[in-house]
C-alpha cells in the first residue's frame, strides 16, 4: 500500500487479553457511533482493539465529499497490509458487514487467530439468491459472526439454511436489525444487543486465548 494507514486505539497497549482489528462497514465510518460502542466496549474487557479505514473512507474524510467502497482488490490489500503491520498470529480480525466480510476472506491467507463479523452480509438485502458464501463453506479460521435475528442481509431463518463450514458459529442477537437495534415491542434496547454483542465476542476470544 503506499498511503499510510491511521489507526485508532482502545484498550490497554501491553498486556492486553488479545488485540482484536475492526474495519467499518460500506457506509460509516471507523468511528461511528457502533463501532465506537464496539471498541470501547471490548476495551473495557482488557482487549486492545484496533480500527482503522479503508482508501476510499478515509478519502471521504479528508474531502467530504462521498465515494463508493474501493475494489475487492485494494479492500483486501489494505487488511493484507494492516495484518503485515501488526502480529498475524496474535490477531483477532473482523469488522462490521463489508470489513468484516473482506475480514474473513483474507483470514486464510493472513493466518491470523480468528476472525469475528459484526452483521454478516450474506446477501443484499431483498436479493437473497445473490449469496456471499461460497469461502465460508470451507474456511478453516474460527469464525464468530453475530448476527441480528432479522437482518435484511441474512436472517436467522435464511442463514440457518446456508452451507457453511463448522468453524464458524453464529451468536444470534434477539430481533436485531443489521446493526443488532431491536424494535420496540420486542421489549429489548439496542444498548441490550451490544452488550449481548461483546459478551458473545468476548466468550469466542477467550476460548482461543485459552
Amino acid at each position: 500500500m503506499s498511503k499510510r494507514i491511521d489507526f485508532l486505539l482502545n484498550g490497554p497497549q501491553r498486556n492486553a487479553k488479545a488485540t482484536i482489528v475492526l474495519a467499518h462497514g460500506a457506509g460509516a465510518p471507523m468511528d461511528s457511533p457502533f463501532m465506537n460502542i464496539m471498541a470501547e466496549s471490548l476495551a473495557n474487557l482488557k482487549y486492545k482493539v484496533v480500527r482503522f479505514e479503508f482508501p476510499y473512507m478515509a478519502d471521504i474524510r479528508h474531502s467530504g465529499k462521498k465515494k463508493p467502497p474501493n475494489t475487492a482488490r485494494i479492500l483486501n490489500e489494505t487488511w493484507m497490509a494492516v495484518i503485515e503491520d501488526l502480529n498475524p498470529e496474535a490477531l483477532i480480525i473482523g469488522g462490521k458487514s463489508m470489513g468484516g466480510r473482506v475480514a474473513s476472506m483474507v483470514a486464510e491467507e493472513s493466518g491470523v487467530a480468528a476472525c469475528v463479523c459484526l452483521g454478516y452480509p450474506f446477501h443484499p438485502p431483498g436479493k437473497p439468491e445473490k449469496l456471499r458464501t461460497e469461502h465460508l463453506e470451507k474456511i478453516k479460521t474460527p469464525t464468530l459472526i453475530v448476527q441480528g435475528e432479522r437482518d435484511t442481509f441474512g436472517t436467522r431463518d435464511e442463514v440457518a439454511g446456508y452451507t457453511i463450514s463448522k468453524k464458524v458459529k453464529t451468536a444470534w442477537m434477539p430481533d436485531g436489525d443489521h446493526s443488532f437495534k431491536p424494535r420496540k415491542a420486542s421489549g429489548l434496547t439496542l444498548e441490550d444487543n451490544l452488550a449481548l454483542a461483546t459478551r458473545e465476542v468476548d466468550k469466542f476470544a477467550s476460548k482461543l486465548i485459552r
